[in-house]
């Protein structure tokens, strides 16, 4: 069985350690994914990409056709990992316009790993007060483990990244139990069961 996974990162400079982290989680989740027999597809979605697309959407409520391309990659998804870097004490406002102009249904029952960036180890509660919140309101199955990634772990050498790659194993490893416990994701074309022109017109 081949699955899915979707990567959105919020990162908004290049390079970005917000998207450093989400690869790593992807390739960590693939790695446990393959190692339980199961092909893997990762997409990665760069928000930054399309921050005109989802300012227009927002404002005149007319997707793109890019934006409803990334918009099926997240629906039709097995797995999500969703990374935000951390400003003002939450996530940054294109990761949360990029999940506003979603379908509040899309999400639903989809496996889905939080993480965040931050450059201290203090804001790490984002991921508990601000993210699980949102994707707990988009009735998504969100992980037990959260990944937060201070800046400081990123430097200095294996051993100060050691707690940072233990994180990722054990929320790469949740992420693909649980993949692999669900069913794909079943969507449904609005156009399969058109209604007849005659039956729109006898008013009924």
């Amino acid at each position: 069985m081949k699955r899915t996974l979707t990567v959105v990162s919020a990162g908004l400079r290049l390079p970005s350690s917000t998207r450093m982290l989400a690869d790593r989680l992807a390739d960590a989740a693939r790695r446990e994914l393959e190692g339980q027999g199961t092909q893997v597809d990762v997409n990665v979605v760069e928000a930054r990409d399309h921050a005109h697309d989802l300012v227009n959407y927002l404002t005149t409520g007319y997707p793109s056709a890019e934006l409803r391309r990334v918009s099926d990659e997240v629906a039709k998804a097995d797995g999500l990992i969703a990374v935000t870097p951390t400003f003002t004490a939450s996530y940054n406002g294109l990761f949360k316009m990029f999940f506003d102009c979603l379908d509040d249904t899309i999400l639903v029952d989809k496996p889905v790993l939080i993480a965040a960036t931050g450059g201290t180890g203090r804001h790490s509660l984002v991921l508990e007060h601000a993210l699980r919140p949102m994707f707990a309101y988009l009735r998504a199955v969100v992980l037990p483990t959260a990944v937060f990634a201070a800046t400081e772990e990123w430097g200095g050498g294996d051993d100060s990244q050691e707690p940072l790659l233990r994180r990722i194993q054990r929320a790469a490893g949740e992420l693909a139990r649980e993949v692999n416990r669900q069913e794909s994701p079943q969507i449904e074309d609005p156009y399969s069961d058109p209604v007849p022109f005659e039956r729109l017109l006898d008013g009924r």
